[in-house]
């Protein structure tokens, strides 16, 4: 796993974590920016499997010329 995917795992966990201290004070404010964290967590993570991916392809795609 690259560090792309891996910061985005965190940041996903920390939007939770924030989203659910909002809920149990009330406060709408820090829950919204907890759902906001957790939605950017997901899209980094996202991009960080797409650039892998596309990695991973130009490899296979390199080693199949070479023959």
């Amino acid at each position: 796993m690259k560090h792309e995917e891996t910061r985005g795992k965190v940041k996903q966990v920390a939007g939770r974590a924030k989203e659910a201290a909002g809920i149990l004070t009330g406060s709408k404010t820090l829950e919204n920016e907890g759902k906001q964290q957790r939605v950017e967590g997901v899209l980094q993570e996202n991009l960080g499997k797409a650039r892998r991916k596309v990695g991973e392809l130009a490899d296979d795609l390199a080693k199949a010329i070479k023959k």
